[in-house]
C-alpha cells in the first residue's frame, strides 16, 4: 500500500493540473513540490479558524509549502512559492501530528495539503497506530480531484474547503484555475459524501462534517451570491458555511485590478448575508465588521517543524 501511494508521485496527477511529472526524480509541475519528502513552514496551535475548529485550545495546524493555485491576492505567498518551509520525512510528519495532540489541540489541521496527499495518508496511518485520536481537518482551496479525495476515505473527519468562485472567468483571471467552479463542486460533493451529517461534541467542537468557506472579493457581490446560491442548492443545510469579509489587499505590490486594491464594503457583505438568510441557510459563520484589519497570518518561522531540543 505504501509503495502504491508513493507511486502516485511518479506520474503526478494529484490535483486538477494533472501535470504528469515524475516528482520522485526531481521533476517539478505547477505546484513546485518535488521528491519524497514534505515541505512544512509551521506546525503549531492556531486560534483563528471557525469557533468549532479552534475552540479554546487551538487547532493543530500544519502549514504545507507550495500550492496548486496562483491567487493574485494570496496572503501566504512565501509558502505558496516554497520560499518558506523546510523538508521533513513522513516519519517526522507523523511525529508532528502526535505532538499537536500532546499540546492539547482540538484537531490536526492540514493546511494546503493537496500536493502531499500520499505522504500525509501514510503519516496519519502511522500516527493513528501510535495513538493519534484527534479529528483530522482537511483545509483546502477546493481545487481538488474527487478521484484523489476518495483515497482519504476513513482518514479525514472534517473537511474545510474554500469555494472561491462561481464564475469561470474570475477563477482563470485571479487564480489561474481553469474549470474551478465545476471541479470544486465535484470535490465538495465527494467531501459531503464521506463526512455525512455534521457531528459535534458536548463542547460544541466539530468532530465530523463539512464547513465550506467563501471569501467575498471587493466588487464581486454578484459572484458571491451566485456561489452561495449554487452551494445551498446542492448541499442545503447538510453542511456549514463560513462567509468571510476578511479580504485584505496586498501591501507589498499593486494588483492590476483596481477593485482588488480595496476592501469589501459593509453594504456588500450585509447584502450577501441577507441573501443567504433568504435562501434558508441556517448553519453558518459570519465575520464582524473590521475583521479585515486583523491578521490571521501566523509567522512561517518553522515553529514546531523540528523536534524540540
Amino acid at each position: 500500500m505504501e509503495q502504491t501511494l508513493m507511486n502516485l508521485l511518479a506520474h503526478c496527477e494529484l490535483c486538477p493540473r494533472m501535470c504528469g511529472v515524475n516528482r520522485l526524480k526531481g521533476e517539478k509541475g505547477f505546484c513546485g513540490a518535488t521528491g519524497e519528502n514534505i515541505k512544512v513552514a509551521r506546525a503549531a496551535l492556531h486560534y483563528w479558524e471557525e469557533p468549532c475548529i479552534s475552540g479554546e485550545r487551538g487547532s493543530g495546524t500544519v502549514f504545507f509549502s507550495y500550492c496548486t493555485l496562483r491567487c493574485a491576492f494570496c496572503q501566504n505567498r512565501e509558502i505558496r512559492g516554497g520560499e518558506a518551509g523546510a523538508e521533513i520525512t513522513i516519519d517526522r510528519l507523523s511525529d508532528i501530528f502526535l505532538e499537536q495532540q500532546s499540546r492539547g489541540a482540538h484537531n490536526v489541521n492540514l493546511v494546503t495539503p493537496t500536493h502531499y496527499l500520499p505522504q500525509i495518508i501514510l503519516a496519519l496511518r502511522d500516527a493513528k497506530r501510535r495513538g493519534l485520536r484527534l479529528p483530522v481537518v482537511y483545509n483546502t482551496s477546493g481545487y481538488e480531484r474527487a478521484e484523489m479525495l476518495r483515497l482519504l476515505e476513513g482518514t479525514v473527519d472534517i473537511w474545510l474547503p474554500d469555494f472561491k468562485y462561481m464564475d469561470e472567468g474570475l477563477a482563470r483571471t485571479y487564480s489561474a484555475a481553469p474549470g474551478y467552479p465545476e471541479t470544486a463542486l465535484s470535490a465538495l460533493s465527494e467531501m459531503v459524501r464521506q463526512a455525512g451529517e455534521p457531528v459535534f461534541d458536548a463542547d460544541g467542537m466539530m468532530q465530523k462534517g463539512v464547513i465550506i468557506r467563501h471569501l467575498c472579493l471587493p466588487g464581486h457581490l454578484s459572484d458571491s451570491k451566485a456561489a452561495v446560491g449554487a452551494l445551498f442548492s446542492r448541499f442545503g443545510n447538510r453542511v456549514y458555511y463560513s462567509l468571510m469579509n476578511q479580504y485584505t489587499p496586498p501591501s507589498d505590490r499593486v494588483l492590476p485590478w483596481e477593485n482588488l486594491m480595496g476592501r469589501v464594503t459593509a453594504a456588500d457583505y450585509d447584502a450577501l448575508i441577507d441573501y443567504a438568510v433568504d435562501l434558508g441557510l441556517e448553519n453558518g459563520f459570519t465575520q464582524e465588521e473590521g475583521t479585515a484589519e486583523e491578521s490571521f497570518i501566523p509567522p512561517f518561522d518553522l515553529e514546531g517543524v523540528f523536534p524540540e531540543k
